[in-house]
């Protein structure tokens, strides 16, 4: 399956509805894939979630109306899929910092413009050195895990701000040592899950594998995963410097380059990264990124 061709074919009919009401499971089905796999896939191949690119594509028409055009707000907000002129506003308010009318009324057009991305068969994300990587097919039961949960949300990379602030509170604060009896007191799991596909929102859990049932300390919280097929892939070694990078890279090697040749496609709404000993100090550190699969099913 020709994954840029998938994701274009999506990118077009985002450009020719964008006044009509777009949402991902459509987009999913236009593409051939389930909608968290399209998530995923749109993510690492466009650089943003599909729904922000969707807002971000509808207020930079929206502003070039305004601009080059005496058409009313109310017909604008209406042209690029709001339903109220209030929400219009709020949302261009929001992205802009003025208001529709003070943007109409301004010397030049300027601001977040958002044109639409193009992807083409070259289109790819490398890991360093372009190396290629090989994931294990692992089957792991079914697992219980006591951790701290934190709500996020993709849109505008917001998560990319939280988790990691998330992590240094967990880790200054000693956090682990309130997990009681952990099966690896050396392993920690940062675990996506309970993801929204409309608003993109998710929950992270940072925590430790126990055994069933344990009951879970005030301020934590106790969540099963059921047994699935993963594919696990590891990081390449890095120091402290890149190892934030060689992680992201990691991620987008599985979705741009790994997916498409596989014959898988991403199992669940949920996904972890194992983090060990080996990612301890300051040399060579490396971690297991675990994605749920199945086999792809052709679709005619």
């Amino acid at each position: 399956m020709n994954y840029v061709t998938c994701i274009q074919r999506t990118l077009d009919y985002i450009e020719e509805n964008l006044e009509t009401q777009i949402t991902l499971e459509k987009l999913a089905e236009i593409a051939c894939f389930s909608p968290f796999h399209y998530h995923r896939v749109f993510q690492a191949m466009i650089g943003e979630s599909v729904m922000d690119y969707v807002r971000k594509r509808r207020l930079t028409r929206a502003a070039e109306r305004l601009f080059f055009t005496d058409e009313k707000v109310i017909d604008i907000a209406l042209d690029v899929g709001f339903h109220y002129q209030e929400s219009f506003n709020r949302a261009f308010k929001k992205f802009y910092d003025v208001s529709p009318k003070q943007y109409r009324n301004a010397s030049r057009i300027s601001g977040p413009l958002r044109g639409k991305a193009y992807l083409t068969t070259t289109t790819t994300t490398l890991l360093s050195g372009g190396n290629k990587m090989e994931p294990k097919l692992v089957t792991k039961s079914a697992f219980y895990v006591i951790g701290y949960e934190l709500k996020t949300k993709n849109e505008g990379g917001q998560n990319n701000k939280d988790i990691p602030e998330f992590w240094q509170q967990y880790m200054q604060n000693g956090l682990g040592s309130k997990i009681p009896n952990p099966l690896n007191e050396n392993a920690e799991l940062g675990i996506c899950t309970d993801f929204n596909p409309e608003t993109g929102e998710f929950v992270y859990i940072i925590g430790m594998e126990v055994k069933e049932g344990t009951p879970a300390p005030e301020g934590t919280v106790y969540r099963s995963f059921p047994e699935l097929e993963y594919a696990v892939f590891t990081t390449p070694k890095s120091n402290e410097e890149s190892f934030t990078s060689s992680i992201q890279s990691t991620w987008n090697y599985v979705f741009t380059e790994w997916f498409p040749e596989s014959g898988y496609e991403h199992y669940g709404s949920m996904e972890f990264e194992l983090y060990d000993k080996r990612c301890y100090g300051s040399e060579n550190k490396e971690i297991d990124i675990y994605i749920p699969v199945k086999k792809q099913t052709v679709k005619a």
